[in-house]
């Protein structure tokens, strides 16, 4: 945790809950957009234009926010033009680490690092992923979901391909994107760090039904969510159900089914693997031993042997 930009405690999963006792996420400080002219985007201020080689996205494989920015950078073509630094999985006292020289940019053994060199007085959680200018020396955004639309659609002809939040569909996408965040994406964080029987009940009745949904959804033989054309609302979605029964089934107490129990969903997730370059965004190593890692969830910190690749019906793709 950082306070006027020191580092003051061991890192906790859970920084806030509600009157129930329901875990709280927290706001992203960091808002500001990259844009194909520089010019400012919905929040925060201009000035970051669009340019071969001048951004850097740190991410952690284990995470769902910072892999669906990953998954667009490699949808969009944007590799490139975008270059990465990826975290050691497990959580240290003092959150994300990088293996020796693994953060090649800014140099920094810590995420929190990063924030601070940002703002030396930053106040909060040090999380991924985060979208930092090489040029400028700064921390554009550090919201997965304004850089997940960022990469689609704030890097103009740098980035390749249709189009993840097509304006046909723009209104079912945010309907689709606000209802599986809360109930599902982050649903499943609701169970694993509730602190009371009944916010725990309340977020796994939300999750269940929510998958309920999506297997409902998916039984026309459409392809995706919004029907043959693959969106972001896929990528938000693909994110949580790739680690739901090597990391949240177990660890997360999301118990009453597996992905493997919905054959809809099993093979929605296995269609979503298949595409190019998605599978190069997915570990399901570090998604075990990073979860597992979390000392108030598992403090043994015993890594399961199971489940595999093969046992999410994805081990033909691999």
């Amino acid at each position: 945790m950082l306070v006027n930009g020191q580092w003051t405690e061991n890192w906790q999963p859970v920084q806030a809950k509600d009157a129930k006792g329901g875990f709280v996420r927290q706001t992203s400080t960091f808002r500001n957009w990259v844009t194909p002219d520089g010019s400012a985007g919905p929040t925060g201020i201009g000035g970051f234009k669009a340019e071969v080689g001048r951004y850097h996205l740190y991410v952690a494989l284990i995470c769902p926010w910072a892999s669906r920015t990953l998954m667009a950078r490699k949808l969009k073509g944007l590799e490139g033009a975008i270059t990465v630094s990826v975290v050691e999985p497990e959580l240290t006292d003092q959150g994300w680490r990088f293996a020796p020289g693994a953060d090649d940019v800014n140099g920094a053994s810590h995420m929190h690092q990063i924030y601070t060199k940002a703002d030396p007085q930053v106040n909060g959680r040090a999380t991924v992923p985060v979208l930092w200018d090489k040029a400028t020396g700064t921390l554009v955004n550090n919201e997965s979901a304004d850089i997940l639309r960022m990469l689609d659609n704030g890097f103009g002809d740098l980035a390749k391909g249709p189009s993840l939040y097509p304006a046909d569909l723009a209104a079912d996408i945010d309907q689709w994107n606000d209802a599986i965040y809360a109930s599902f994406n982050n649903g499943v964080y609701r169970c694993g760090f509730a602190t009371t029987q009944a916010a725990y009940d309340e977020a796994f009745d939300e999750v269940f039904a929510t998958m309920d949904r999506l297997e409902a959804r998916l039984s026309d033989g459409r392809a995706f969510l919004h029907g043959d054309r693959f969106t972001e609302t896929d990528i938000r979605a693909f994110v949580t159900l790739i680690r739901f029964d090597a990391a949240y089934h177990g660890l997360f107490k999301c118990n009453l089914r597996r992905v493997a129990d919905y054959p809809r969903l099993a093979a929605y997730t296995a269609r979503i693997h298949a595409l190019a370059g998605v599978a190069k965004t997915v570990s399901i190593d570090h998604i075990k031993r990073g979860y597992y890692s979390i000392k108030t969830l598992n403090p043994s910190g015993i890594v399961p042997k199971g489940p595999k690749l093969d046992d999410l019906a994805l081990g033909h793709l691999s």
